[in-house]
């Protein structure tokens, strides 16, 4: 007899690095991509992006999951840290991506010994587009892409492609860039074994079988990246981008940890999602128990008052 297929559900996932606690501009990006995934049937799963161990702290991740748990903010599966995933990152280093990876012996400073010769170069135009070309002062410049340092006492890092991707971004729209212009070769791994963002995430995406990503329009740049890397990887693409206008103070400025933004207060859980759900523009909610707002902003959430929008700012809250 024939066999039917069972359609596996949408799979979310919220990654906050413990750096810190919990803010409204995080908040408000786990509240959406809860909502979001849920809204489609999807599993919502928590991934704790420690492997920065010079700036996370072990106090910040038990804080972030109680405050998780007081807005009614339930994952689905277990919590997966990456601080416990560091031998998986470094077997696809040693095996699938290491035809793109090589060791590198340049310190900031010889980069910025670089870049200020750069400076000193004028523009000039292309004559066969005639656009005017400007020095890439920041890319890094492959001193040591054919060098065969060691790859296990220097940094690596990774080639990424030199052609234009494009995907569609359910909020902010098409989108189009070449990674190697924008990113360079990438650092995937410190001299001292830490392993970047881009390649962890990257990776853990693919094997979690993560399907939809919902995060903030800062990440955005680095999606190229991403999505170069998971196919090096071999693992399967994210089939739906969307990346969330920033939440902004009344300064302008991008509510963030780097920024001293004030920890969320979870005394009135409430309160607080009623104010996350004001600022992503969505429809109001009878102010009820965390469990009760979060069915009914599932059940009328929807994505066309972000669309287009860059940031979203306090002063109307």
């Amino acid at each position: 007899m024939p066999t039917t297929s069972i359609p596996t559900p949408p799979i979310g996932r919220f990654a906050p690095s413990p750096t810190g606690e919990l803010h409204l501009g995080s908040l408000t990006t786990a509240l959406a991509s809860y909502c979001h995934i849920k809204s489609l049937g999807g599993k919502w799963l928590l991934r704790i992006e420690d492997t920065d161990t010079e700036r996370c702290d072990r106090q910040f991740t038990e804080q972030i999951l109680i405050d998780l748990e007081v807005l009614g903010l339930h994952w689905d599966d277990d919590v997966v840290y990456q601080s416990e995933r560091i031998d998986i990152y470094n077997e696809y280093l040693a095996s699938t991506l290491r035809p793109l990876t090589y060791g590198c012996q340049c310190s900031r400073k010889d980069l910025e010994q670089y870049w200020a010769q750069q400076d000193q170069i004028p523009a000039h135009t292309d004559t066969a587009t005639q656009l005017t070309v400007l020095p890439n002062r920041k890319r890094y410049p492959r001193r040591c892409v054919t060098k065969a340092l060691d790859r296990l006492r220097h940094k690596l890092r990774i080639q990424l492609p030199d052609y234009l991707i494009g995907f569609h971004d359910g909020i902010q729209g098409q989108q189009w860039g070449n990674p190697q212009q924008t990113l360079g070769d990438m650092v995937v791994r410190r001299q001292d074994g830490m392993i970047n963002y881009i390649l962890a995430a990257s990776l853990d995406d693919g094997l979690q079988g993560v399907t939809h990503i919902m995060r903030g329009l800062d990440i955005l740049p680095m999606t190229t990246a991403q999505i170069s890397i998971m196919q090096a990887a071999r693992l399967p693409a994210i089939d739906r981008w969307y990346h969330l206008p920033l939440i902004c103070s009344p300064n302008g400025q991008k509510l963030s940890k780097q920024n001293l933004a004030q920890p969320i207060d979870t005394r009135d859980p409430s309160q607080l999602i009623a104010t996350a759900l004001q600022l992503l523009q969505q429809p109001s909610v009878e102010i009820d128990t965390p469990a009760r707002m979060l069915k009914q902003a599932t059940a009328q959430w929807d994505n066309a008052p972000l669309q287009g929008q860059q940031q979203l700012s306090l002063v109307n809250k």
